[in-house]
């Protein structure tokens, strides 16, 4: 099992799931003459973020990590995003550069040390360290909560939502 094959498709799976699940929210909105901009905003407490940094932050943790896996500088997105649809689109934009990573890259950096902002400080560990312990739980605590968000305000949403096009064959 390569570093590469256990994360681009984790980021690809997980951010269609996303996508998948706003398009449900803006079903959801229209069925019930909710302004999407309500469901965007929303958060689960006051100290989180709102559902639109959420997603932002899930693209981050895909395009962030898999570009310094492939030990290559992560383009930057401005998190300008106000609607739905520029919220799919740059899920779309982060989708599109996860698959140009160079697998081989990736795979090379399991026992390369990854260095990476974390705060006002810099993180250290090593490339399969930084994916298994940092970027796959931050990617899916984001894909999580914004599905949580959307649960709580009454999506009709359920685990198969989450979980996403997952490799499997069914017998």
């Amino acid at each position: 099992m390569s570093l590469s094959n256990t994360s681009i498709p984790v980021f690809e799976i997980g951010l269609n799931a996303l996508s998948g699940l706003l398009d449900k929210a803006e079903v959801y909105a229209a069925a019930k003459s909710i302004d999407p901009m309500v469901l965007l905003k929303m958060r689960l407490f006051p100290d989180m973020f709102a559902f639109t940094q959420q997603v932002q932050r899930a693209c981050d943790q895909a395009k962030n990590g898999g570009a310094r896996l492939a030990g290559i500088d992560p383009p930057r997105h401005e998190d300008n995003e106000k609607t739905i649809t520029e919220l799919k689109a740059r899920i779309a934009r982060t989708i599109a550069f996860v698959k140009t990573l160079d697998a081989k890259r990736i795979d090379e950096s399991a026992d390369r040390e990854i260095t990476f902002p974390l705060g006002p400080n810099k993180g250290h560990m090593k490339g399969a360290d930084y994916f298994n312990h940092f970027v796959a739980p931050n990617f899916y605590f984001h894909i999580a909560t914004a599905y949580d968000i959307l649960r709580h305000c009454g999506v009709e949403i359920g685990k198969r939502d989450f979980i996403g096009a997952i490799p499997m064959r069914i017998t």
